[in-house]
């Protein structure tokens, strides 16, 4: 499976979209929470390892995240899918 570039301010849109803490979202994607700080505290794309990409994005997928990519990159809420409860 392709994991999408997506970018650090992506990442933490979709967080707050969500109403996640840095601890959610380890919680969320199997990542340790000192990994995803880690990789939050740099700018730029979304780097890490491929598995640790991967178990975000798809957290954040799975949450109803939807990643924009091109030239005005962003996230929004899927249509239709109301925030999960924490």
């Amino acid at each position: 499976m392709s994991i999408p570039k997506v970018s650090i301010k992506q990442v933490k849109a979709a967080r707050e979209l969500l109403g996640w803490s840095q601890k959610d979202l380890a919680r969320h994607s199997g990542i340790s929470e000192p990994t995803i700080k880690r990789l939050e505290a740099r700018d730029g794309e979304f780097g890490g390892r491929e598995g640790s990409r991967f178990g975000v994005v798809a957290a954040l997928k799975a949450a109803g995240i939807e990643f924009s990519n091109g030239e005005e990159p962003g996230v929004r809420l899927r249509k239709g899918r109301f925030l999960p409860p924490d």
